[in-house]
């Protein structure tokens, strides 16, 4: 199949997203010149080349490949009975199948770098002891179809996969002497193992062949095609095909193959059908696609130069959001959060893939790129370890950007950004000093991810839960496994939960998934019907959304129950589901506050509920002080339960500091202890290793059978004691909490920002709004007049219009998106918007008069 403008373009065309990706040219025909090259692309991104290894930089990168070679041959020499490694039992445990086929390509790896010594590198011996293992593994446990692809999917059609076609290509001289029957083998057994696709090959309407997992299924055919000779070429160009889908932003409304994994036009990135994803899938995607553009280069099968501007796009609007002083966030990290890799490492596979994908850009772009490696690796708390990049000629282009004195360090960021990720229920509001991340879930976005013994304690991370992250802290000591593992997971920051315990799924079921494979629903381990009730659930209210305005915003949520508990007349009776409490909650995105409001806090069985306004945790030598004024104006020391009007936290040892204002509250209890668990808790596959932390939570608690209450507070980032004491007076107030309406204003900004949850008119001083919305109005004064400033979206993703008035003197319309239309109304003036298939997105007007 050609990859001509004309199919690329039907291609496109049927997505209704031709715009979001550039055509490719007509691929030349690239024939055996072009296979070869794309061999030799493959071996220089993972080996090296002798230039880039003669390099000092690359030193700590070959002694690693030399010295995992050397540790893998001497489990090939202490191997057992029925091993090819030692230790590595092979027969009905896919994962250690996987790790002997990963070893291979190891020792083949070293077998092909320059710079690895001579008994290593170009040693026909160890290749073909490779070659031998290759072939061992295949008769015994791959070869037999009817003994193979138990356990996990993943393993069968992508790792076992990927770790096969590297190695044949890094051997392919030698197997063609050797072993020339092996290739073709090889790759009749991958395509055999394939089954989630159509007669050995990918299919785009399969739910197992879509984002990061169709890259890399993609990516491993590429190569399996060029290692075929002239036969593959057909293989090549069908697999490029397929790959470019991946390009394609996802249009909500107009689904290609049904797919809503991918790039959203917000900056979302979704997995697993409905799991905010950027950190872990979409970091596997970024890398993948970079590293398949590189490999194509100059091989005439595609002009991968061309789609350059789409994945700078995602670096820019959708991974630079969610990086912060070199840390991942958390709430885009699905059940990865529970791995013991930190956020700092996540980053380090981001920036390999950036300095790659700079080399292919040029101008601008090029600059912006290199600028962002620069900044990433000055603003970094954590050590960015290049020698731990895949490539040792990435290696090279990063040593080389970082001493090039002609490219500014600069981030992709503006200083003050507020972000809504509102298609995958997530909220970001970055200021300097520190940056304040969200996730929310709806009927459309999982509450949570778990799935195979990880994050076995997930179930309340998509209600509201919030990560703050303060500048110049190691987020190691904050953050990363260590917070999921000593904070109770009932009382993860911003969290709202009934006081009962939760079974993790291999409590409630013996195993890690449930399995009742006779149900009408059909429980096995990769069913929809698993995905749907356990893995990653969905809740079941509409309302999840927000606006933003310049760089401010608000963000906003309805907390439900999940699928689960909606369907558990049609589940089986030994299933187990959880009723959640309820809220309704906002948050207001400002400079040196995040305000929440919460309504209709509570519980419609009775049960006693509680709200964290905040959990932190830090070493436990550090020094940390509590400090606060009660409501009646006296000091206060804590821990301890007492009605507060403020409550300063500091890390003195790491002069790091969060204020908490307590604006419409009850008592406050305010805890502070030493935790030590096991990372185990968090993971079954987690080494036994017991973490100890301070822990500090502020939490209001709702007693058994109490009335729905309502709550008010603000966390103030880098807060002193004077600043939190001049809140007192403003600048903030609350203008509506209730389960219909929430507004608030700052006066100092001259803003007014609202979420309406209900149909009917909703007033909040000089705004109204019908209906359910989000919106936030800024007015400024100047000697020429006032300039209001609007941004109106729609939560519920259903609005065809939303309408918004402005009392006062009428204003004109000085700029406004497409969308917007502007008109008198009694008493004021009319904003109404065009919301229909907008998902979510913000529409902005600017107003004079």
């Amino acid at each position: 199949m050609e990859i001509t403008r004309r199919r690329l373009l039907s291609a496109l065309s049927a997505a209704g997203l031709l715009a979001a990706v550039p055509a490719l040219p007509a691929a030349a025909a690239a024939g055996a010149e072009g296979r070869a090259r794309l061999l030799a692309n493959t071996t220089a991104v993972f080996a090296g080349t002798a230039g880039s290894n003669a390099r000092p930089e690359t030193a700590a990168k070959l002694a690693a490949v030399e010295r995992t070679a050397r540790a893998d041959l001497a489990a090939m020499d202490d191997a057992g009975e029925g091993e090819l490694f030692a230790g590595l039992a092979l027969g009905t445990d896919e994962a250690n199948l996987n790790t002997a086929y990963r070893k291979l390509y190891e020792i083949a790896l070293a077998t092909r770098t320059p710079g690895v010594p001579a008994d290593l590198y170009g040693s026909t011996a160890v290749r073909r002891r490779v070659i031998d293992g290759l072939v061992w593994l295949h008769e015994r446990y791959y070869g037999d179809q009817s003994r193979g692809y138990y356990g996990n999917w993943f393993q069968w059609e992508i790792g076992i996969s990927q770790h096969v076609s590297r190695a044949l290509v890094l051997l392919a001289d030698e197997v063609a002497a050797y072993r020339p029957e092996l290739v073709a083998t090889y790759v009749a057994a991958m395509d055999a193992y394939l089954r989630n696709g159509t007669d050995g090959d990918v299919d785009l309407d399969s739910r197992f062949h879509t984002g990061a997992n169709l890259a890399d299924i993609t990516t491993n055919r590429i190569l399996q095609g060029a290692l075929l000779g002239e036969p593959g070429e057909a293989r090549i160009r069908k697999a490029l095909v397929d790959q470019l889908t991946v390009f394609v932003t996802i249009d909500p409304y107009h689904l290609n193959h049904r797919v809503t994994d991918g790039h959203y036009a917000d900056g979302s990135f979704i997995q697993h059908a409905s799991v905010a994803y950027t950190g872990s899938y979409g970091k596997g995607l970024l890398t993948r696609v970079v590293q398949t553009l590189k490999i194509l280069e100059g091989t005439g099968f595609a002009h991968g130069e061309e789609l350059v501007p789409t994945v700078h796009g995602w670096v820019r609007n959708g991974f630079a959001p969610l990086i912060f002083e070199g840390w991942m966030m958390e709430i885009v990290k699905g059940r990865a959060v529970s791995r013991p890799e930190t956020g700092y490492a996540d980053v380090a596979a981001v920036v390999e893939a950036v300095v790659d994908l700079s080399s292919l850009a040029s101008g601008a772009a090029a600059t912006a790129l290199k600028g962002y490696v620069k900044h990433v690796r000055d603003t970094s708390l954590g050590p960015l370890d290049p020698s731990r990049f895949v490539s040792p000629v990435s290696i090279v282009r990063y040593a080389d950007l970082v001493a090039d004195p002609a490219v500014p360090s600069a981030d992709l960021n503006p200083a003050a950004r507020s972000v809504a990720f509102n298609a995958m229920d997530r909220t970001v509001h970055r200021r300097p000093g520190y940056a304040f991340a969200l996730a929310r879930s709806s009927d459309r976005i999982s509450k949570y991810e778990y799935m195979s013994g990880e994050n076995l304690m997930p179930w309340f991370q998509g209600d509201g839960a919030h990560h703050l992250y303060l500048s110049g802290q190691d987020q190691t000591q904050a953050y990363g496994v260590d917070y999921y593992t000593t904070v109770d997971p009932y009382g993860l920051a911003g969290v709202t939960a009934p006081v009962e315990r939760r079974r993790t799924v291999p409590e409630a079921y013996g195993t890690p998934y449930y399995d009742n494979p006779d149900h009408p629903l059909h429980f096995t381990a990769s069913s929809e019907s698993q995905n749907t009730y356990v893995y990653f659930p969905r809740g079941t209210a509409r309302w999840s959304g927000g606006a933003v305005l310049g760089a401010y915003g608000v963000a906003g949520m309805v907390q439900s129950s999940d699928v689960a508990y909606r369907d558990r007349a049609l589940l089986p009776e030994d299933f187990v589901v959880y009723r959640n409490a309820t809220a309704t909650k906002s948050w207001f995105l400002l400079d040196d506050e995040i305000v929440v409001l919460a309504a209709d806090v509570g519980d419609p069985a009775g049960r006693a509920v509680t709200t964290t306004v905040d959990a932190r945790t830090a070493l436990p030598g550090d020094r940390i002080v509590l400090t606060g004024e009660r409501a009646d104006g006296r000091p206060w020391t804590g821990p301890g339960t007492a009605d507060l009007r403020w409550l300063r936290y500091a890390d003195a040892t790491r002069s790091t500091a969060v204020g908490y204002l307590f604006l419409d509250a009850p008592r406050v209890r305010v805890t502070l202890e030493k935790v030590t668990r096991s990372r185990r808790v968090v993971r079954t596959a987690n080494p036994d290793t017991a973490v100890t932390r301070s822990v500090l939570g502020v939490t209001f608690d709702g007693a058994a059978g109490a009335a729905p209450a309502r709550l008010a507070y603000a966390l103030v980032p880098n807060a002193d004691e004077d600043r939190l004491r001049a809140h007192r007076h403003g600048p903030l107030k609350v203008l509506a909490n209730s389960r219909r309406l929430q507004a608030l204003s700052h006066s100092g900004l001259g803003l007014t920002a609202a979420n309406s949850f209900t149909p009917g008119r909703h007033d909040a001083g000089a705004l109204r709004v019908e209906g359910p919305a989000s919106v936030v109005v800024r007015r400024r004064e100047s000697r020429r007049g006032a300039t209001v400033s609007v941004a109106v979206s729609d939560p519920t993703m259903d609005r065809d219009t939303v309408t918004v008035l402005l009392r006062g003197r009428p204003l004109r319309e000085v700029t406004a998106d497409p969308r917007v239309r502007v008109g008198r109304a009694p008493g004021g003036t009319r904003v109404e918007v065009d919301t229909h298939h907008a998902y979510g997105k913000s529409f902005t007007v600017t107003l004079s008069g």
